[in-house]
């Protein structure tokens, strides 16, 4: 979505799906809640059947990405595209009648195998240390991502109303960031929100009748955070690789951020005894891996490269 809007938009872009995805969330808790006692596989069908006409609308109704098509080779689609996409003047005539006469980047378009941008990728040591970095820092965002709604249930507070205020509390996490989006740099705003959210995470650990009073005010601020940071972490995902490796890449910060969350149901259930255990640990892994963000480049203003060979040429200059 980021590659069909310039870069003036580009923040903006990347938080208005994080919201769609809120939505998303926020509909889970009232389809709970009207199959109380149902079995499981109602509430599979009831998730299943939104996501399948979803999926219809977006085969049908958005258009691949340019940036995807040229590199791939397919310079005609890729102006059907931009004529399809943009508005009607000398600017966008001007673009699609460059496009018609240039040649095609044949250095990475012929290469269209399913584990051709793999191979690009791991050619280069600077783009695999980007992603070796990038992974483990998301890896610790979906530990807290996950970890944080399933923690719930061992917070003295009503389930479905806790599980509701999650849901809502990235309502104002998709305000703050696209209101900072473009006036922050990326890595400055990564180390905050992870540090911030593993700080109220720990403090969720201590006990005490105010303690115990705000503890979820505590943990609503530590999810919260930890939904700036993901949406931001996917935001810089997009700007730190080029197009040719762009979606390869951007399905392993995924998987990356979800295999974060396969330790979570393990934490949460030490956390019965100990909330050290659950909270503690959610908060020193978010704090310890969201760190690593200090040795990755700057991206903010960047253009978006669409070749390993552009992002090499890129490096180095003002924007890189």
């Amino acid at each position: 979505a980021t590659e069909l809007v310039g870069k003036r938009w580009r923040g903006q872009m990347g938080v208005v799906c994080a919201t769609s995805a809120m939505l998303g969330f926020l509909t889970l808790p009232a389809i709970g809640y009207f199959n109380r006692g149902e079995s499981w596989r109602i509430l599979y069908l009831w998730i299943s059947i939104p996501t399948i006409a979803y999926s219809v609308l977006v085969f049908f109704y958005v258009h691949e990405s340019p940036r995807w098509l040229l590199v791939r080779g397919r310079k005609e689609e890729a102006i059907s595209t931009l004529k399809a996409i943009s508005p009607t003047n000398d600017k966008t005539m001007n673009l699609i009648t460059a496009l018609s006469n240039a040649p095609i980047l044949e250095q990475e378009s012929g290469n269209v195998d399913t584990f051709a941008a793999f191979r690009i990728l791991f050619q280069r040591k600077w783009a695999v240390r980007r992603l070796s970095i990038l992974l483990f820092m998301v890896c610790g965002i979906g530990t807290v991502y996950y970890g944080m709604p399933l923690n719930l249930g061992n917070l003295s507070f009503n389930l479905y109303l806790s599980v509701t205020l999650n849901a809502l509390s990235e309502i104002p996490a998709s305000v703050i960031i696209s209101l900072i989006v473009d006036r922050f740099n990326r890595k400055s705003l990564m180390l905050f929100f992870n540090v911030l959210s593993g700080i109220c995470s720990i403090l969720c650990v201590v006990k005490g009748k105010v303690f115990t009073r705000i503890q979820i005010g505590l943990e609503l601020v530590a999810f919260c955070s930890s939904c700036t940071a993901y949406t931001l972490a996917h935001i810089y995902c997009i700007e730190l690789f080029p197009t040719s490796v762009r979606n390869s890449v951007l399905s392993l910060t995924r998987q990356s951020v979800v295999f974060g969350g396969v330790f979570s149901p393990v934490l949460v259930a030490a956390g019965r005894r100990n909330d050290f255990l659950s909270f503690g640990i959610f908060g020193l892994v978010v704090i310890l891996c969201g760190s690593f963000v200090v040795l990755l480049p700057e991206s903010k203003g960047k253009k978006l490269c669409d070749t390993m060979d552009e992002e090499e040429e890129s490096k180095g200059s003002p924007c890189a």
